[in-house]
């Protein structure tokens, strides 16, 4: 039996550039010249045999995450580190007053961990047979300066993606909630690059009412596009009015990235909520409960897209036969992905990810397949903190 002896959680920062935070709360935008402070959580699990596994969080580092995942870190010390579904149902049950993200980045190190025990990858563990991954640019939202301003520069971005081996875009729109404003730019993107790529509208919960909602989503009817995601401030909660806005339009519906783990999810789906389901390892309690809403979907005979990028999604999706594309989020003209730079094996979640076929490759070495720059992580740490 492998025992975890130790978890180590540091906290650390990096520049990322040609950004800004606007808007109330976390909102990130294009401003050339300009960078913001990023922070990313590395996670360390040692046993005591010898064993380790990583990871670097994308999109949970933030200081509730952080909280979660110290709350939760003690209640692993002592226990077997490949029993993750024990690990798994226990941790869910202890989280479950609060979101639980801070649950997810703790199970993909125990896979990592259990991949370089057995000197395979995650993928191979879970039984994935695809190693290349059909691959779309998601947008950062839009912004009135010089990057995604208008309607036009969204659709030479397209073009630029297109040019680079992208067959698929996805647009986040302003932070206005203006709905014809959207609605144009849904349509002059589709006349500019709908005959080549596929193309989905994900307003991130922006659009104020029922009534916009349902105004942009009829102009999705019109461009075509694949999917219609979390439209309305209702923060992708409300089963029942997406119930009711999937009778009005003819778009897929793409919900759930806000209602996390298996039970929700499948509450939300069975009440007529939704197309398309969302998953995200780092969101929804791992590797070990995405495959559950994975299940979840291919139960019910719909597809489950995944959410964002990094190591352990595409890993995930190998081993998915009901998923369509891996999300490049987030990336704008000069404005790149604001992923930690920690890796030291070649790997990258930027634009250049893409290969000739419009795929991104799934890593192959033990476990997560990444080695991670620790030197650079410790260099730049802000806190750090060791259970054991």
């Amino acid at each position: 039996m492998s025992r975890i002896k130790s978890i180590e959680i540091v906290d650390f920062e990096f520049d990322s550039p040609n950004k800004e935070r606007t808007g109330v709360g976390q909102l990130i935008t294009y401003k050339k010249g300009a960078s913001i402070r990023a922070t990313k959580n590395a996670i360390a699990i040692t046993t005591d045999d010898g064993l380790r596994g990583e990871y670097v969080t994308n999109w949970v580092a933030s200081p509730a995450t952080r909280g979660e995942m110290d709350m939760l870190a003690p209640f692993m010390i002592g226990r077997n580190a490949l029993a993750r579904e024990e690990i798994y149902d226990d941790l869910k049950r202890e989280i479950r007053q609060w979101s639980g993200m801070g649950h997810g980045p703790l199970d993909i190190a125990l896979w990592d961990l259990a991949g370089k025990k057995y000197n395979a990858s995650i993928s191979e563990l879970l039984g994935g047979y695809r190693d290349r991954l059909p691959v779309y640019a998601s947008t950062y939202l839009g912004d009135d300066k010089a990057g995604l301003n208008c309607k036009e520069a969204y659709a030479d971005f397209a073009q630029e993606c297109y040019a680079l081996g992208f067959r698929a875009y996805k647009i986040h729109g302003w932070n206005d909630g203006d709905a014809r404003k959207e609605a144009e730019n849904v349509l002059h993107v589709a006349q500019a690059v709908g005959d080549r790529m596929t193309l989905m509208l994900d307003p991130a919960n922006q659009l104020r009412k029922f009534s916009d909602a349902l105004y942009v989503g009829r102009a999705c009817d019109e461009g075509n596009y694949f999917w219609y995601e979390d439209p309305m401030r209702d923060n992708g909660k409300s089963a029942f009015m997406h119930q009711k806005l999937r009778g009005m339009i003819k778009t897929p519906l793409l919900i759930t990235e806000y209602v996390r783990g298996i039970e929700p999810k499948a509450d939300f789906v069975l009440a007529g909520g939704t197309d398309f389901l969302r998953v995200d390892p780092e969101y929804d309690h791992g590797i070990t409960g995405g495959l559950r809403i994975a299940h979840l979907g291919e139960a019910l005979g719909l597809d489950v897209e995944v959410h964002a990028c990094g190591p352990a999604h595409r890993h995930l999706m190998s081993a998915m036969r009901n998923s369509n594309y891996y999300e490049l989020a987030l990336v704008g003209p000069d404005c790149p992905n604001m992923v930690a730079p920690v890796y030291t094996c070649g790997y990258t979640d930027q634009l250049d990810c893409v290969g000739s076929d419009g795929c991104v490759q799934v890593p192959s070495g033990p476990g997560l397949g990444v080695t991670y720059d620790w030197r650079f992580i410790r260099k730049n740490a802000t806190a750090s903190r060791i259970y054991d």
